[in-house]
C-alpha cells in the first residue's frame, strides 16, 4: 500500500486556506484560479459549483469554462477551467496549473469523508494548490502534507448568542433549522400562520428548486426560510438571526448532538461580509435545545476540537477481478491518521450484487469488472437504501451489460417522470428519478445520443422543480400575510393601497376586502386566523380607502373637481364652498346650497368623503400645517412662536425686517430651520411654500389673494406689483429664495475680514438677472460695487474686475418710520407747527 500514499511528500506548492465561515476562502480561490492559465476547482455542491461558474464564465468567457456535476456537464472543447463537484472532479489534475478543493473538512464526514481525503491526498495544480477548510484540519493537513503552508483567516463579522426565542418573536431576515423533513415543515407552516410564511431550503430539493426558494427569501418576499443542515455550506444568504429548532440529528447510524463545530458551520450563515449576525435557539423545545456556555464560546470565538482523523478508501483500486476491487476498497490505510471509511452505498450495492451468481457470472474481465463499479457508483438519490437500490443498479447493469441504452428507452423513462402534477412529496420523489437519468445521461459510454438525452433530462428536472417551488410557496408562503407583516409599523403612506371600481381593497396587489360604503369587510375567503390581522391593516389604512372611496363616489356623482377662488367646483356648478378653519391649510367645507335636497345621511357621508379628498388635495401645504402646529406650542416660547406668526401671516415669505428675529436668541434659531424656516439677508421664507403648486393652492382656497405667478419662475419682469415670494430687483423681480442664493455666494466671496473682494455675477446672469438688476439687488443686501479703474488709452491688457464692499444693513430692526408731511401754508397747523419749531 506504500504506492497509495506517493504524494504525501514534496507538496510545497500547497496552500491551505483555513477559518470559519464568511472569511472570503471561496473568493478568494476564484481570484487565484482566474489568475492561472488553467485550473480546476472541486466543490461539495452542484449549487455552490454551478454560482461559481457563472461567476467564471462572466470572467472568462463561457467558451474557456466547463461545468463539470454528476448530473450536468457543461464542457466546451479546450476548456480551461473546470468547476465541478468533489466526485466528479477529474483525477488528471497535474495538467491545470492550479487545483482547488473547497470544504476539505468533509474529509471527515462518515458519507463523503473518502472522496475529499483522496483529493486532498492527490488532487494537485501544477503551479499551485489550495485547500480551503476549517481550521479544525490544521492538525491533520501539518500531520499527512507538512510541507504545505497553511494560512488562517479570520471572520469578516462577529457571531453573538442571542438566547431563546419564541418563533412569533424572531426578527425578520431569520433562518430557522430543523433536521428532519417533518419539523421544517412543521416551523413553515407555523410561520405562514404567523408571518405570512417562509422559503424551504432541504437537501431533497434539486438545486433548481433551491435556488427558487433562496431567491423568494433573497429578494424580501417573505422573511424568513426553513432549512436543513443543508443551509450550513455553499448558501450565501443575507441572514441575520439563525435559531435552531433542535440540536441533535440523525447521521446514518444514530441520533446525535451537533459538534460545536457542526454549530458553527450552520450558525455561521448569519451575517454576511461586514454584517454581524446573532444565533440562537426556538423557546419550547425541550432542556435539550439550548446550547450550554461552553458551546456558545466555542462557536462565539471559533474555538473547535481538531479533527483527529480522516476517513479513506482506495481511490484507485484494481479492477482485476470483483474480488480484488472490494478488498482494495475495504483495505486499511497505512498512514498515521486514516481510518477506513464507513461502508458507503456504493460498495454496498457492489457488494451486493456481486452475491447474485448470475451478476458475478457476466463480469468477468477488468474492463467488465471497472464498468460495473461505475454503475454500482450511481448515486443514490431517492434514498432507497442498499436493497432497493441495488435492484434499480441490477437492472441497470443487464441493459449496459452489453452495450448501450437505447435513446428510445431512456426518453421513455425521462417522458414517465416528466409529470409536474401531485404533490410536494411525489415531485421530490419524481425529481430524484429524474437525476439518476440525469446522472446517467452524462456518462460517455452509457447512452446513445447523449448529448440529446441529457438536454431531456435537464429539461424535465427544470419542469419538475418549478413545479415543486410552486407547491412549496403556495403551502408555505401566505402572500397577503406576509405583505401585512411586513408593512405593520410602517408608514402607511409608503404601501401601495387600491380601491377597485367594485369596491375591492387590495394592498400591495393582493385583495384583503372591500367597502360597503364607508364600513369594511374582511374578504369572505379569509380564514379565521387571518381576520384579526385583516381587520388591523384595514383601520391603519382606512383613511386612504376612504379618500379613495370619496373619489371613485365623487367621480361618479359630480365629476372631476376643482378648487377656485375658494371654492370646490365640478365644472362651472360650485359644489362646496371653503370657509376659514382651525388653520389656513385645513378650511371648513360648507356644501353649495343646491345640494340641500340630499338627505342628511348622504349629506354626511359626501362631506366626510370631501373632506377626505380635501385634505389629500391640499398635501403640497404641508410645510405650512407645521409651522401652524409649532405656533401653537407653548413650549416653543414667545419668540419663536411670533416669529412664526409672522411667517405664516406672510404665507411662508415675509421681510426680515418685519419678523422681530433680533428678539429670538441664535440657539432657538435652530428650532426654525428644523421646521423649513430658511433665514436670509432679506428674508425670512420657507423654501417648499415657493414652488408652483402650493402658491396655486394658496390662492385657490382664498388664503392668499396676492397676484400669482403660475410657473415661480426665478426672475421675472417687475412692476408696481410683485407676485408673493418675490422682490424687486432694480427693472426686475427674483423669487426670494434664489436671491438668497446669490447672496450666499456674495458672502463666501467676501471670506473673513477681507474688506474688498470679488464677487462672480455669472450666477446672476444664469438666472436671468440684467447686470443693473444684480447690482441694485446685492446693494440691498449691503453689498457696494466699486467699479474698476477704466484703462488709460494706448494701455493694453486685461480689465481690473470689479472690487465690492459689504457693510451690513440694519436688519432686525423697524423698518424707518417715512418722514411726516411739512402742514400746507396758510392753515392754523401750519401756523402751530411754526410755534412748535
Amino acid at each position: 500500500m506504500t504506492g497509495k500514499f506517493a504524494t504525501l511528500s514534496g507538496d510545497a506548492n500547497v496552500k491551505a486556506v483555513l477559518g470559519p465561515t464568511n472569511t472570503g476562502k471561496t473568493h478568494l480561490a476564484i481570484e487565484r484560479l482566474c489568475a492561472h492559465s488553467s485550473g480546476a476547482i472541486g466543490f461539495p455542491l452542484r449549487l455552490l459549483a454551478r454560482e461559481v461558474y457563472d461567476k467564471v464564465c462572466a470572467i472568462k468567457g463561457p467558451k474557456e469554462v466547463a461545468l463539470i456535476t454528476g448530473e450536468e456537464r457543461i464542457e466546451p472543447p479546450g476548456a480551461r477551467w473546470l468547476l465541478c463537484t468533489v466526485e466528479a472532479m477529474p483525477r488528471d489534475t497535474e495538467e491545470r496549473a492550479f487545483v482547488a478543493l473547497d470544504e476539505v473538512q468533509l474529509a471527515a464526514d462518515r458519507e463523503r469523508g473518502h472522496i475529499f481525503t483522496d483529493r486532498l491526498l492527490n488532487a494537485r495544480g501544477r503551479e499551485e494548490t489550495m485547500l480551503l477548510g476549517s481550521s479544525t484540519m490544521e492538525p491533520m493537513i501539518r500531520s499527512l502534507l507538512p510541507e504545505a503552508g497553511i494560512t488562517t483567516r479570520p471572520r469578516f463579522s462577529t457571531l453573538r448568542h442571542a438566547g431563546a426565542a419564541k418563533l412569533s418573536r424572531l426578527p425578520p431576515r431569520s433562518a430557522i433549522v430543523a433536521f428532519s423533513a417533518e419539523q421544517v415543515y412543521a416551523v413553515a407552516e407555523m410561520l405562514r400562520r404567523f408571518r405570512g410564511g417562509a422559503a424551504v431550503v432541504m437537501g431533497a430539493l434539486s438545486p433548481q428548486t433551491r435556488n427558487a426558494q433562496v431567491a423568494l427569501f433573497q429578494s424580501g418576499e417573505v422573511d424568513y426560510i426553513v432549512a436543513t443542515d443543508a443551509i450550513g455550506m455553499g448558501l450565501n444568504l443575507d441572514v441575520s438571526h439563525v435559531a435552531f429548532a433542535g440540536l441533535s440529528k440523525f447521521d446514518g447510524v444514530r441520533q446525535r448532538r451537533l459538534t460545536p463545530a457542526e454549530m458553527a458551520q450552520i450558525a455561521g450563515r448569519a451575517g454576511r461580509h461586514q454584517k454581524d449576525g446573532t444565533f440562537g435557539t426556538l423557546s419550547g423545545g425541550g432542556r435539550d435545545v439550548a446550547f450550554t456556555d461552553e458551546e456558545v464560546y466555542a462557536i462565539e470565538e471559533h474555538r473547535f476540537a481538531p479533527i483527529s482523523h480522516l476517513f479513506w478508501r482506495d481511490g484507485d483500486p484494481r479492477h482485476d477481478n470483483l474480488d480484488t476491487l472490494i478488498a482494495d476498497l475495504e483495505a486499511k490505510p497505512g498512514e498515521p491518521g486514516l481510518v477506513p471509511a464507513p461502508e458507503a452505498i456504493d460498495l454496498g450495492v457492489l457488494k451486493r450484487l456481486a452475491e447474485e451468481p448470475e451478476i458475478a457470472a457476466g463480469v468477468t474481465s477488468p474492463a467488465l469488472v471497472a464498468r460495473f463499479w461505475d454503475v454500482c457508483s450511481l448515486p443514490d438519490f431517492r434514498q432507497l437504501g442498499i436493497e432497493n437500490h441495488a435492484r434499480f443498479v441490477a437492472r441497470l447493469w443487464q441493459d449496459l451489460r452489453s452495450g448501450d441504452l437505447g435513446s428510445d428507452y431512456v426518453a421513455a423513462r425521462i417522458a414517465e417522470l416528466d409529470k409536474p402534477d401531485g404533490d410536494i412529496d411525489t415531485l421530490q420523489g419524481r425529481i430524484a428519478a429524474i437525476r439518476s437519468w440525469a446522472y446517467i445521461c452524462q456518462r460517455p459510454d452509457w447512452v446513445l445520443a447523449k448529448e440529446e438525452m441529457a438536454a431531456r433530462a435537464r429539461a424535465a428536472e427544470a419542469r419538475l422543480s418549478d413545479a415543486l417551488h410552486g407547491r412549496l410557496t403556495e403551502r408555505f408562503v401566505n402572500r397577503r400575510t406576509a405583505v401585512l407583516m411586513k408593512t405593520m409599523g410602517k408608514d402607511a403612506n409608503l404601501l401601495r393601497v387600491e380601491l377597485a371600481e367594485d369596491g375591492a381593497v387590495s394592498v400591495e396587489g393582493e385583495v384583503i376586502g372591500h367597502l360597503d360604503g364607508f364600513r369594511f369587510v374582511v374578504d369572505a375567503r379569509t380564514g379565521h386566523d387571518d381576520r384579526k390581522l385583516l381587520l388591523a391593516a384595514a383601520e391603519r389604512h382606512m383613511p386612504e380607502l376612504l379618500a379613495q372611496k370619496a373619489g371613485h363616489l365623487i367621480a361618479s356623482q359630480f365629476g372631476e373637481l376643482t378648487i377656485e377662488r375658494g371654492e370646490i367646483l365640478r365644472g362651472e356648478q360650485v359644489v362646496a364652498v371653503l370657509r376659514e378653519g382651525k388653520a389656513i391649510a385645513a378650511p371648513r367645507i360648507e356644501l353649495a346650497r343646491e345640494l340641500a335636497a340630499l338627505a342628511p345621511v348622504q349629506r354626511t357621508q359626501l362631506a366626510e368623503a370631501l373632506d377626505l379628498w380635501l385634505a389629500r388635495e391640499l398635501a403640497p401645504l404641508a410645510p405650512l400645517t407645521k409651522l401652524e402646529e409649532a405656533a401653537r406650542d407653548p413650549a416653543a416660547g414667545s419668540e419663536v412662536r411670533a416669529l412664526l406668526l409672522s411667517v405664516i401671516a406672510g404665507r411662508g415669505v415675509i421681510a426680515r425686517e418685519r419678523t422681530g428675529l433680533a428678539q429670538v436668541p441664535q440657539e432657538r434659531r435652530r428650532e426654525l430651520r428644523k421646521l423649513g424656516v430658511t433665514i436670509g439677508a432679506l428674508d425670512i421664507f420657507v423654501p417648499a411654500l415657493l414652488k408652483p403648486a402650493p402658491r396655486k393652492l394658496l390662492r385657490a382656497i382664498g388664503a392668499d389673494r396676492r397676484f400669482l405667478r403660475e410657473d415661480m419662475a426665478s426672475v421675472i419682469p417687475g412692476g408696481q406689483k410683485l407676485p408673493a415670494g418675490y422682490r424687486h430687483a432694480g427693472k426686475q423681480a427674483i423669487r426670494v429664495d434664489m436671491a438668497e442664493k446669490l447672496f450666499r455666494a456674495a458672502h463666501e466671496s467676501r471670506g473673513s475680514g477681507r474688506k474688498r473682494f470679488i464677487v462672480d455675477a455669472a450666477l446672476g446672469t444664469s438666472m436671468g438677472l440684467a447686470p443693473g438688476s444684480f447690482v441694485r439687488l446685492m446693494r440691498e443686501a449691503g453689498f457696494r460695487k466699486i467699479p474698476a479703474p477704466v484703462l488709460p488709452e494706448g494701455a493694453f491688457g486685461p480689465p481690473q474686475p470689479d472690487l465690492w464692499e459689504w457693510r451690513a444693513p440694519r436688519k432686525d430692526q423697524p423698518a424707518a418710520r417715512k418722514p411726516e408731511a411739512a402742514p400746507r401754508e396758510g392753515n392754523a397747523f401750519a401756523a402751530l407747527a411754526d410755534l412748535m419749531r
